[in-house]
Formats: structure tokens, C-alpha cells, sequence
């Protein structure tokens, strides 16, 4: 099966020519056809690699395939090499499968847009470059996976373009992570120079044996690499343009925060462990980064009244989660609440996405209400992926990934007290706020009429991925619950694992009181959102409250601090330099040729007698030129 490995990326890639060259020329059942069954095919290939993977595991820890030679330079030599090994297995699994989902649902979501082709040939683009990005063998083919998914982001954020507030989030997206993306190409040039090769296993090979434990170099490298992941998975402090991409449609939205964008940054620092492992202070940042980033978030999220912003800053502290395990060594837990969170955030999206549509595209939670019993099929899946999101105890697959990093965050060689508290209050923040999203939106009474039900093709994804979202926590329980830890036996290879300071007990001591944190968060937001709503009412005619809540409204005040020391200036030195010296030189050659064309413009004046003369004139000047020398 390990031969079929290039036509994983090649069918999404196919499909997005097929339907930029043709698709206007297409029925849109072609159209739908093209752009979901190429990547469905590739996520039926992947079930099948992945098979053979568990069952047969390869003698080299991996599948290797080369297609070609990309370029010969002076030595430099950089193949187009695709590499399957466990952790790109999970990575491109959640890709294909959670991405087939998606353009699936977006068949009939989109079916009144009037570039249905469009569409569909963006998302294509968008899963091929995210495939390449973790398929490829070495960090250019990477860097160009890297790219393209920025790419594709700009394109879809900025969907309905017509709209200028539709294309500020796009610039805006597409600006912000240029900044780390930056920082990560001057890291590949480090890397290139200190190792010969930009090889993924070359480099994880030789890096501890030519960088010592601690070596400048090494963190100079982590941090520029972790600057490219903070920006494409809008950690601290590159966050803020992920809320204003929301802006796109909700399939969108979906696929960035479930299956590509977003978890870029999660898969690099994973790929490239190795490096940060030699930098302890470039782990202890990523850890840092994520504690803030969940902490920072979750209140944010705690007072969004868009419903899709509130899964956005959801998105933002759940990738902090990831981060805060990255930072303190669990690499295997960190993976498995990627794939976890990729199954419950789709399944919140693609329902907020039919929420909206079924009461005429009404993004304001407080305008929804009552619709528990109107839309069933919604309410229930919607209920399981909060429930995952809340990560309630035992019920959920969000618990058992969430569990792993509460308990590393302390237990760890690079966890600490503090950590793990950040990361407990992060876990009461986010039963808090998804409580409150499920009673505003479907108890209450009725504040909008539904316009229509979704169909098959939309609820059928959410059902499979509401399955998911219950049972796949069970591939890893944790080591009081038993001992079928499945995830950590295939990633163990290639993420090695933080040995614990303390026994069974202590765990389960902890997860006692994570279990506490999360139904104290979901009986808070049961008493001041259900129960006795007058209370919110009260508390915000205080005016520190009042303040606080748009500070968090505001997303802690980002947005205004970075206009004030970013865009400002750049507007104001930009509107001076329209004007500058250079220009100047510019406008003073325009303005003598202008005037000399004004000039001579009077002999053109259409009169033979006038032409006449002038040559008369003409010949009586050279002529007493000649008769003067």
C-alpha cells in the first residue's frame, strides 16, 4: 500500500485544477462531485495505508517515497519525498477524513453560492497543501505546504469578497502570520548552514550530535521555528487575527480550525522535538506561550455573542493546551488532543454553520434560543461536541485528552505548579463559557424563526462526528484507567514520552479535581445563564465589571495596542513617503517633459503657411551658420 502513498496529496490537487481551469464549465453536481469524492478517495487510500501500517509496521519506523529530484544547486539537492511514519499517519488521517467530512457538509451549505466552483477548488488547494506540509521529507517541501496553506486561507477567509470587512480579515490574516512565517524561513536558512541539508531525518539525526544540551545555536534555531508556529496556530502574540476569520463560510472555518491551519504549528515543533528537546528555555517559552494563550482566550471566549467567535477563541485556547504539553515534553498527549479537539471542533463548527443557515444567517447567540427541540439532530450533536469541549468526565473524548495534559502540566520534568493551574482554571473557563453557548442557544425562548431544516448531507457528517467525539478517547485511557494505550505504543518511536514524578495515585488525585473544575464550571453557567439570568444583568451594571468584560470582549485589548504601535505608524510613515525625495525626482522629469511638449506643441499648428515659413527660417539659419564658419 506504501506505493499509493503520492496519490494521497495528487487527488485533492487534481480536483483543484480540474475546477480552476473548468469549473465554470461544470455542472455544479460535477462540481460537488469533483471537489468532495477526490478528497474522500484520498481519505479511503489513508484508511488503507493506515491499515497496513498498524498490522505490518514497516522494519524502518516508516514509508519513503521519492517522486522526484525538485531542484540541483551547487550541491543542494532537495527531493520531492513524501514520509509517512506514525505521526504524520495521525496527522494527515485527520486531514483527509475530517477534511472529506467538511467538503461533504459544504455540498449542500454552499448550494446557492454563485461560485460554487470556486469554492470547492480553494478547499481542494487547502487539503493538498496541508498534506504536503506533513507528508513532505524536508522543510522546503514543507515551507512550501507551509505557504500554500496561507495561501488558501487568505482565499477562503476572504470568500465573499464583495464585503470589505470580509477582506480586511483575509489581509489581515494573511499579514499576521507572514510575521512568523519570516522568523521560520531565516530559521531553515540556520539550519541549512549548520547541517548541509534541509532533511527532516538528516537534521533530527545530527542535531544532538553537533549541538550540545543548551547551545545558543539551538535555541536561536527553536525560537525561530516556534515563531512560525505561534503565527499559523495563533498562539500569543500573534492571535488576534483568527476571531476576524470567521469572516469566511463556516465549512471554512471548520476546516482551518479542525484539519490545517491551525495545527501547523502544532506539527512542526512535534516534527522537529528533537531541536527543542536541546533548548530547555525554548520549551519552557512554548509552555508559557500556551498557558497564557488558553488563559487569555478563554475569557475572551467567555463573553463573545457571535457564536463562531466564541468556537474561535475557543480554537485559540485549545491549541494553548497543545502548546502547554508541547512546552513540558508529553509530545504524545499533545498529538492526541489534536486529533481529539479536530473531531469535536469540526463537529461545533459545521453545527454552528447549520444553526446559522437554519435561522437566515444569525450569528448572535442571543437572538437563537429555544431551538432544542426544533432541530434535534443538531441539538444532540452540538450537545456531545460541547460536552467534548467541556472535556465531561468519562462521557467525552475531550476528558481523556485534556486529563493527560492537566496531569503532565504538573507531574512532567518541565511542568510546574503554576502551569498546572493555568491549565485547571483554563479547563473551569471552558466549561463556563460552552455551557453558557448551549443554553443561549438552543433553551430559551424562540427569538428567531427557523428558515429550514438542513438535509442529510449536512447532518449525516455531524453524526459521524459527534461518534468520534464520544468514543475515540478510548484509543488512550489514562494509566489508572487501565493499561490500552494504543496512541502512545504508535507514537512512542517518534515522540518519546516524559517520565512521571509520581505514581497512580496522584493521578487519579488530579483528575478528582479536574473532574471538579469542569461541573463547577457547567453549575456556574447553569445558575447566571438558566437559572437566575437576572445575576448577569446586576453584575454589568458595575462599572469594573462592565470594563472588564469589554477588555475581554476586545480580546484583552491586542487589536488596539498593535494599532497603536504597528499600523499607525506604518499608515503615517507610508502616507509621508508618497511624497518623498524619490517621487520628487520622478515628478520633476513628468513635469520639464510635460513642459516642453506644452512648448513645442505651438509649432503643430495645422497652418501650411505657418509650416512654410518655418522651414524658410530653417534653411536661412543653417545657411548663415555655413556662411559664418
Amino acid at each position: 500500500m506504501s506505493n499509493l502513498l503520492w496519490l494521497v496529496p495528487v487527488l485533492p490537487f487534481a480536483g483543484f485544477l480540474i475546477l480552476a481551469l473548468a469549473g465554470k464549465h461544470v455542472s455544479r453536481v460535477w462540481v460537488a462531485i469533483i471537489g468532495a469524492g477526490s478528497v474522500s478517495l484520498s481519505a479511503i487510500i489513508v484508511l488503507m495505508i493506515g491499515i497496513g501500517f498498524l498490522l505490518h509496521p514497516p522494519a524502518t519506523g516508516n514509508y519513503s517515497q521519492t517522486l522526484w529530484t525538485w531542484m540541483q544547486v551547487a550541491g543542494f539537492n532537495p527531493k520531492i519525498t513524501l514520509f509517512l511514519d506514525a505521526l504524520s499517519l495521525v496527522f494527515v488521517f485527520v486531514i483527509t477524513f475530517i477534511g472529506a467530512l467538511i467538503h461533504i457538509y459544504s455540498v449542500s451549505f454552499m448550494t446557492g453560492d454563485k461560485d460554487y466552483s470556486r469554492f470547492f477548488a480553494c478547499m481542494n488547494l487547502f487539503v493538498f497543501s496541508m498534506l504536503l506540509l506533513v507528508l513532505a521529507d524536508n522543510l522546503l517541501l514543507l515551507y512550501l505546504g507551509w505557504e500554500g496553506v496561507g495561501l488558501c486561507s487568505y482565499l477562503l477567509i476572504g470568500f465573499w469578497y464583495e464585503s470589505e470587512v470580509n477582506g480586511y480579515a483575509a489581509r489581515k490574516a494573511f499579514i499576521i502570520t507572514r510575521i512568523g512565517d519570516t522568523a521560520m524561513a531565516i530559521g531553515l536558512f540556520v539550519i541549512f548552514y549548520q547541517f548541509g541539508t534541509l532533511a527532516i531525518p538528516d537534521i533530527l539525526a545530527k542535531a544532538p550530535v553537533l549541538w550540545q544540551q543548551g547551545a545558543s545555536i539551538a535555541t536561536i534555531t527553536a525560537l525561530l521555528l516556534l515563531a512560525g508556529g505561534v503565527g499559523k496556530s495563533a498562539q500569543l502574540p500573534l492571535q488576534t487575527w483568527l476571531p476576524d476569520a470567521m469572516a469566511g463560510p463556516s465549512p471554512v472555518s471548520a476546516l482551518i480550525h479542525a484539519a490545517t491551519m491551525v495545527t501547523a504549528g502544532v506539527y512542526l515543533i512535534a516534527r522537529m522535538h528533537v531541536i527543542f528537546q536541546l533548548s530547555p528555555i525554548a520549551q519552557m517559552i512554548i509552555a508559557v506561550i500556551g498557558a497564557a494563550t488558553l488563559f487569555i482566550a478563554g475569557f475572551s471566549a467567555l463573553t463573545q455573542y457571535d457564536i463562531k467567535r466564541v468556537l474561535a477563541y475557543s480554537t485559540i485556547s485549545q491549541i494553548g493546551y497543545m502548546f502547554l504539553a508541547l512546552g513540558v515534553g508529553a509530545w504524545t498527549a499533545a498529538i492526541f488532543h489534536f486529533m481529539i479537539h479536530a473531531f469535536f471542533k469540526a463537529l461545533l463548527f459545521l453545527a454552528a454553520g447549520a444553526v446559522i443557515e437554519a435561522l437566515h444567517h444569525e450569528h448572535n447567540m442571543f437572538k437563537m434560543g429555544g431551538l432544542k427541540n426544533k432541530l434535534p439532530v443538531i441539538f444532540w450533536t452540538f450537545l456531545i461536541g460541547s460536552a467534548s469541549l467541556a472535556a465531561l468526565p468519562l462521557i467525552s473524548a475531550g476528558f481523556y485528552s485534556k486529563d493527560q495534559i492537566l496531569w503532565y502540566a504538573w507531574a512532567s520534568e518541565g511542568g510546574n505548579p503554576w502551569l498546572w493551574f493555568i491549565a485547571l482554571l483554563g479547563a473551569f473557563i471552558t466549561a463556563v463559557y460552552t455551557t453558557r453557548m448551549m443554553i443561549v442557544v438552543f433553551w430559551g425562548e424562540a427569538k428567531t424563526e427557523i428558515g429550514h431544516h438542513p438535509g442529510k448531507l449536512m447532518t449525516v457528517p455531524l453524526i459521524i462526528l459527534a461518534f468520534f467525539s464520544l468514543f475515540a478517547g478510548f484509543i488512550e485511557l489514562p494509566h489508572n484507567f487501565g493499561h490500552f494505550r494504543l496512541f502512545s505504543d504508535l507514537l512512542h518511536h517518534v515522540l518519546p514520552e516524559t517520565v512521571l514524578k509520581a505514581g497512580m495515585d496522584a493521578e487519579l488525585q488530579f483528575q478528582l479535581l479536574a473532574l471538579l473544575s469542569t461541573f463547577g464550571g457547567i453549575y456556574l453557567a447553569y445558575v447566571f445563564y438558566y437559572k437566575q439570568p437576572q445575576r448577569i444583568e446586576k453584575l454589568r451594571q458595575s462599572g469594573f465589571v462592565m470594563n472588564l468584560y469589554l477588555f475581554w470582549f476586545s480580546g484583552w485589548g491586542f487589536d488596539k495596542l498593535y494599532n497603536v504601535l504597528f499600523v499607525r505608524p506604518v499608515v503615517f510613515i507610508a502616507n509621508i513617503n508618497k511624497n518623498d525625495v524619490v517621487d520628487k525626482l520622478y515628478q520633476g522629469v513628468t513635469f520639464v517633459t510635460i513642459r516642453l511638449y506644452r512648448s513645442l506643441s505651438f509649432t503643430q499648428s495645422g497652418s501650411l503657411r505657418w509650416y512654410v515659413m518655418g522651414l524658410v527660417i530653417g534653411a536661412i539659419i543653417i545657411l548663415s551658420i555655413q556662411i559664418m564658419l
